[in-house]
């Protein structure tokens, strides 16, 4: 749910050089990038998470895969996260709520707040997890609009974003700002956040990139306090919201981030340590200029290393309960980066070795083979997709048996034909 691209869809693509009624002629290897296109986004997606042992004997997890059990915790029952281990183990069956991340979360699965579940992988468990915060995600709604997503009556195309405090998603139409584009910002702060966060509004004006256009047509929303912002404040956010100077950063911050943990072995800079430089930060920016809005902010790769992290400021960051904000492994890039670089290895791809050793008409035959599986795999899916449940080993295991079954089927009509 990152984003719901307007172009994306079944319907969409298409290349050329076939004709009326001719089928697209795409190759094996193209077909093996796609698939290994889609793994990527998947290994991202579930961030270097366990499918195989429940999470919670690790504490709170600094980020990882959640889920919410509509079939267990119903609107009107106690919100309730379990992780991705337990979604497949014990609530294979069961109507699922993709949540993607939630920061310092421990696995609720079988615990006080389901009646009549216990966890098959850990059966022993605290009543509650007192640490653990909740919001209406867990029930499936979203934005300030609390409509699910995808929802059904919407039909105005638009991309969910998450705001990096709170972590609920809300519509790009709804944030009081047009968005930038996707590729210009990396995380974002919705409008309650920015109230409740107000000293980020000193930043703001320095490092966030600005919206694309306002998003009604009040010019006096603003609220403008001190001094107008000056030529050299303006350069200095247009050179950090420059998609070259992005780039620079983010190679950077992805050399330093390439192997976050959620343990507390990680890679990345210690958090809330007292910074060594003299002076706040904070009170340098405020005595130049703010500018506060009721609107969302957007930020690039870099930001919060700009925080300021004198005593003053650490404390306050406690006290509002924000202290993540200065940690640069909290981000969902370097979430999603863990998941890519646990499971990407130097290994050769046994398929393409196979078939790099068939003549042309073993190739072909394997290809039209491939289709055939890819075809019947999606339709079969698809059910669950639509059902909303989860895929479970067996169901894959009696998939491969009823493919061999027709498979075999074929094969012996087509020798009976040839005889």
């Amino acid at each position: 749910m990152a984003a719901a691209a307007e172009g994306a869809g079944p319907g969409g693509g298409g290349g050329g050089g076939a004709g009326a009624g001719e089928e697209p002629v795409v190759s094996l290897a193209e077909v093996l990038a796609e698939n290994e296109e889609l793994e990527k986004e998947a290994r991202a997606v579930l961030g270097g998470s366990d499918h195989e042992r429940c999470s919670y004997s690790q504490g709170a997890v600094k980020r990882q895969a959640l889920y919410a059990c509509s079939t267990c915790t119903p609107p009107g029952a106690e919100p309730a996260g379990i992780c991705l281990a337990c979604s497949y183990e014990c609530h294979g069956s069961h109507r699922l709520l993709e949540l993607y991340t939630k920061r310092n979360f421990r696995c609720d699965c079988g615990n006080s707040k389901f009646k009549n579940l216990q966890c098959k992988l850990l059966p022993e468990k605290g009543k509650v997890n007192s640490g653990n915060k909740y919001n209406d995600n867990f029930y499936g709604l979203y934005c300030t609009c609390k409509r699910p997503y995808p929802d059904p009556e919407d039909e105005i195309p638009d991309e969910m974003i998450q705001c990096i405090v709170c972590e609920d998603w809300f519509h790009g139409r709804h944030l009081g700002a047009v968005p930038p584009d996707s590729g210009d910002f990396h995380e974002m702060v919705c409008q309650a956040c920015m109230n409740h966060c107000h000293f980020l509004w000193a930043y703001a004006s320095q490092f966030a990139v600005p919206p694309l256009t306002k998003a009604n047509s009040l010019e006096d929303e603003g609220i403008v306090l001190n001094v107008e912002e000056t030529e050299e404040q303006k350069k200095e956010i247009k050179k950090e919201s420059r998609p070259e100077h992005q780039e620079i950063k983010e190679e950077k911050q992805t050399d330093q981030i390439n192997e976050p943990s959620t343990s507390s072995g990680s890679a990345c800079p210690e958090v809330g340590v007292k910074s060594e430089e003299s002076g706040c930060k904070l009170k340098e920016l405020q005595s130049k200029q703010v500018l506060k809005k009721d609107t969302a902010t957007f930020w690039p790769s870099n930001w919060r290393s700009k925080l300021c992290t004198c005593e003053d400021c650490l404390k306050m960051y406690s006290e509002l309960e924000v202290q993540f904000l200065t940690d640069e492994c909290d981000t969902v890039l370097a979430y999603e980066n863990k998941g890519t670089s646990d499971q990407e290895t130097d290994r050769r791809d046994p398929l393409m070795d196979t078939l790099n050793s068939m003549n042309r008409v073993q190739q072909v035959e394997l290809i039209c083979e491939y289709n055939d599986l890819k075809t019947e795999l999606t339709d079969y899916l698809r059910r669950f997709a639509d059902e909303g449940t989860v895929v479970k080993r067996e169901d894959i295991q009696h998939f491969f048996e009823e493919f061999q079954s027709r498979k075999r089927r074929r094969t012996n009509r087509m020798q009976y034909y040839c005889s």
